[in-house]
């Protein structure tokens, strides 16, 4: 078990000590649940009221609720960002350095630094190279000349198809595939002619990659993720698409083709936006909410229904459905009124 003291924690965020610094910590909780050997932290104030329950034996907090706390604590401006920050030290330590399992396949022509560590059963073709500290889980396969920079991790049963470019420090979760062929088909009166995929996928810097995403390759040019960028679980991205720096994609979001997103965006989950559109920075979807069009300022946008009992739901989709019939009525009324108005000034 990982033991610290609240010293060593406190130097390592750079916050200041209220109450015992030799206190022992080998873990972290929620506030309700923390134990004398776990730490906690106060991020959300509808979480207050635990701070008179809690037994952790200390808390992260801000300097104005750590003045009323009669616990341990370590002050400092930003507790959740605080706690992100400590979460890597009780972190199960990455896979040995230079490892390399005898039943993984690695081309002769493969350039591995002395310090990739490659798992079970991976297969790594011709042409590519993997830099200092790189991590391939088992099963994992790496296409032809793929690019993958410093202290990358990619988890079990990645996939990474020819020519996919990854930056430094990303993780790619189990079952993700990057590269696969973009959505391409030209119609015949025979039925679909394939259109090739030449483009590949660039992918930039601290990018995270969450299960079982799809990202395509693009089916001239590149598919370009930008630096920073974190995306959930069972995204799809299409061919051709681009998406800004510091932007968040949440699960079951889909991008069409040749969409360009903008930096720090937020998309909430299920989120479906169109192709061959622009994404200003800093816009924001909300779950569920349907991009049909280019959105040119920053802003919170929705579209998805709230829930409703169903009855009231039937109500509320039948009225959606009479609109359009409601808009010509109303605009019918305006005209008549505006007939009646003109009839009743007086004469001159």
């Amino acid at each position: 078990m990982t033991t610290f003291t609240l010293a060593h924690l406190a130097e390592q965020l750079g916050a200041k000590i209220q109450g015992d610094a030799d206190r022992k910590i080998s873990g972290l909780a929620s506030l309700e649940s923390a134990k004398k050997h776990q730490i906690s932290f106060l991020s959300n104030p509808k979480y207050a009221s635990f701070l008179v329950t809690t037994e952790a034996g200390a808390v992260l907090l801000k300097e104005e609720q750590a003045r009323d706390f009669q616990g341990n604590a370590l002050v400092l401006a930003d507790p959740y960002l605080g706690f992100a920050r400590l979460t890597h030290l009780f972190d199960d330590p990455r896979p040995a350095a230079g490892e390399r399992h005898p039943s993984a396949i690695i081309d002769p022509s493969a350039d591995l630094d002395p310090s990739v560590h490659v798992g079970p059963g991976a297969v790594i073709e011709a042409g590519c190279q993997l830099a200092a500290g790189v991590i391939i889980g088992a099963q994992c396969y790496l296409g032809r000349d793929c690019r993958i920079n410093e202290n990358t991790q990619l988890y079990p049963k990645v996939t990474l198809y020819r020519r996919v470019q990854v930056g430094k420090d990303c993780i790619i979760h189990a079952g993700a595939v990057i590269g696969s062929d973009g959505y391409g088909f030209a119609p015949t009166p025979d039925g679909w002619e394939k259109i090739a995929q030449l483009g590949g996928v660039v992918i930039e810097d601290q990018v995270e990659i969450g299960a079982n995403t799809a990202i395509d390759r693009g089916a001239l040019g590149n598919t370009h993720i930008s630096r920073d960028v974190k995306i959930d679980n069972l995204v799809h991205l299409a061919h051709n698409v681009r998406v800004g720096e510091h932007t968040a994609i949440t699960a079951q979001v889909g991008v069409a083709g040749s969409t360009e997103i903008g930096a720090k965006c937020m998309f909430g989950g299920q989120t479906g936006i169109a192709g061959h559109i622009k994404i200003a920075d800093g816009v924001q979807a909300t779950g569920m909410s349907m991009i049909t069009g280019s959105l040119d300022q920053a802003g919170v946008y929705s579209s998805g229904t709230g829930l409703q009992p169903s009855h009231q739901w039937r109500k509320s989709a039948v009225r959606f459905r009479q609109l359009d019939e409601l808009n010509q009525k109303v605009r019918r009324l305006e005209k008549l009124l505006a007939q009646q108005a003109d009839k009743n000034q007086p004469q001159t």
